[in-house]
């Protein structure tokens, strides 16, 4: 998108400034890729969901569902 024309803007010489240099992009596309902040409190929430995961799985009544649920399934009948 292109700004309207303004006149130049003269210094106290009279001489007219050369345009300011505008940025290449937009403030907000400068910072596309990730910190090492961002790296470490990702990497905190993963070990915490696989914590969490682990002791899901690893408790007596999840175990016993899943063998109930692998017992049902070889019993069918064909």
């Amino acid at each position: 998108m292109t700004q309207p024309s303004r006149p130049a803007a003269t210094g106290r010489t009279g001489r007219q400034r050369p345009p300011r240099p505008r940025p290449t992009s937009p403030p907000a596309c400068r910072d596309l890729g990730m910190s090492t902040a961002e790296y470490a409190v990702g990497t905190v929430a993963a070990v915490a969901f696989a914590g969490g995961l682990y002791a899901v799985i690893s408790s007596s009544a999840t175990r016993e569902m899943i063998e109930s649920v692998v017992r049902q399934a070889l019993t069918l009948p064909f």
